[in-house]
């Protein structure tokens, strides 16, 4: 036990505390996902934060000192989501005969995306900058925080939004699709990156390669589009 404390008061003064709490805590949970089958609601990101999140309030470790050595895997973001394109450059071809329709489709899902979200939150009396922040909610994380600053929303509170969409978009999409009797995966995959981004379209590739080449083209589309568009609607209107 003397041990034990020795070793959490070294790490917890050092980076290698946010590194090695978060690989510890994804590889225990990723386990738990493949023992039951990787049932949606046991998504070893969930729970992953949800553990994270209680070791910190616990502990009383700041946010920042976790982050510091997290960092790491922060920045392995990136490379994750580039690779995204290999499965899309694999079915070229295939994506140019749907051209018109993946991007009819793409400009719709952001479309109604945004519009139930801010118009949600406007039933509900909920402030302008906190609308602001909600629009891009179905975009990636570090993509929403730049609309929404452009917006005039709040960017920390644009990425909380993004994380739990995306979160539950991967928990609730299959017992949604099966309700609606959607099947194709090529249709899943699109639908769940379109509205749960970067964790839904990681879910997807778990699933099945189309699902997870359309749910990666889906994160790309509407990077872009809402990018490109939800500022110059904001002027707008």
């Amino acid at each position: 036990m003397h041990s034990f404390v020795e070793l959490w008061v070294y790490l917890s003064a050092t980076p290698l505390f946010g590194l090695t709490a978060t690989l510890v805590t994804y590889v225990l949970a990723q386990a738990v996902y493949q023992r039951v089958g990787h049932a949606p609601w046991a998504n070893p990101v969930l729970w992953s934060v949800l553990a994270l999140a209680a070791l910190l309030t616990a502990s009383g470790t700041p946010y920042p000192t976790y982050f510091s050595g997290a960092q790491f895997i922060h920045f392995l973001l990136g490379p994750a989501v580039v690779a995204l394109a290999w499965p899309l450059w694999q079915r070229r071809a295939e994506l140019r005969s749907r051209a018109v329709a993946v991007l009819a489709a793409a400009l719709a899902g952001g479309a109604a995306a945004a519009a139930a979200a801010v118009g949600l939150g406007w039933l509900l009396g909920l402030p302008e900058p906190v609308l602001r922040s909600l629009a891009p909610k179905s975009v990636t994380a570090p993509v929403a925080m730049g609309i929404a600053e452009q917006l005039g929303g709040i960017p920390a509170l644009a990425a909380a939004f993004a994380v739990l969409t995306g979160l539950v978009g991967a928990v609730s999409a299959k017992y949604l699709f099966d309700a609606l009797r959607i099947a194709e995966p090529e249709v899943r995959g699109f639908a769940l990156g379109t509205a749960a981004h970067g964790i839904g379209a990681a879910r997807a590739l778990q699933v099945h390669p189309d699902a997870g080449a359309y749910a990666g083209l889906a994160l790309g589309l509407q990077v872009v589009l809402a990018a490109l568009l939800m500022p110059l609607l904001a002027r707008l209107f």
